[in-house]
């Protein structure tokens, strides 16, 4: 997919300094844009910027913290003069079933997820409607979509993410501000490294796609690109899969028992 034309556009991207949101941040440079990379560790940050060059800067920011998310996009506005594009990829998940989560455990998904998106959002619209308009992407996952046993904090955060983007949309489009989703699955990133490196974890995702292989970053950023840019002008409030046909969703796989009945109705007929 061709690089769209970010140029005079500035954008914040969480989670900005690896996996997903540091390609997006790749492309939106390649595309004329300028960057502010927002994650909790500098030392990260300083590494991305080197490599992303002068069109890259950062703030240290927790997206669960309203004031840091505050003062990163009034950072994106002074440095750049505006805000007009914003990927919100930070994220967590942690593992534990119903019955044994620490109630704590399943609150700092919502606050990191959910909260933390509801937080960046607000500070992006209030700078980009000053900006005269803009676009944000949600990075959601699928787990938003499908029940994953043993991950519901970051199932229903995930699942409550949708819906915010859906509402925040709704509420924005009066501002000239479109906002969308991607809903990944497995994609190599430090955040996903015991899923992919693991060979069950990774054939349980696998046996669910259509295209079975692992993402990686560079196969989700063209997506959220497109969808920052004017190219998508007229889509907002929309929650786009790039997971191999994931959740297409299937139900019990009957195409033995399908192939049994055809095969013996044959052997009816020829006798």
């Amino acid at each position: 997919m061709s690089v769209p034309n970010f140029d005079g556009r500035a954008a914040l991207i969480t989670a900005g300094a690896t996996g997903i949101g540091f390609a997006c941040a790749e492309r939106i440079i390649e595309g004329g844009g300028r960057v502010l990379l927002c994650a909790r560790r500098e030392e990260s940050l300083l590494s991305a910027c080197k490599e992303l060059g002068p069109a890259a800067s950062y703030a240290v920011c927790d997206v669960s913290r309203p004031d840091d998310v505050a003062a990163a996009v009034e950072s994106a506005v002074e440095r750049f003069g505006g805000l007009h594009l914003a990927v919100n990829a930070a994220g967590m998940g942690n593992f534990g079933m119903i019955r044994d989560t620490p109630t704590e455990h399943f609150r700092d998904n919502l606050d990191l997820n959910l909260v933390g998106s509801f937080n960046c959002l607000k500070a992006e619209a209030n700078a980009m409607a000053e900006s005269g308009g803009g676009s944000i992407v949600n990075v959601s996952s699928e787990a938003g979509v499908l029940a994953h046993p043993g991950s519901s904090g970051y199932c229903v955060s995930k699942a409550a993410l949708n819906m915010l983007t859906r509402c925040a949309a709704d509420e924005f489009g009066e501002l000239g501000i479109r906002v969308n989703a991607v809903i990944p699955s497995i994609v190599r990133t430090e955040m996903s490294t015991l899923l992919w490196s693991n060979d069950f974890a990774r054939k349980a995702f696998l046996d669910l796609m259509a295209i079975p292989k692992v993402g990686e970053p560079a196969d989700v950023a063209p997506i959220i690109t497109f969808l920052l840019s004017e190219e998508a002008g007229w889509m907002t409030g929309q929650l786009i899969g790039v997971d191999g046909g994931t959740t297409i969703g299937h139900g019990p796989n009957l195409v033995p028992l399908f192939h049994e009945l055809r095969d013996a109705a044959r052997r009816d007929g020829e006798g």
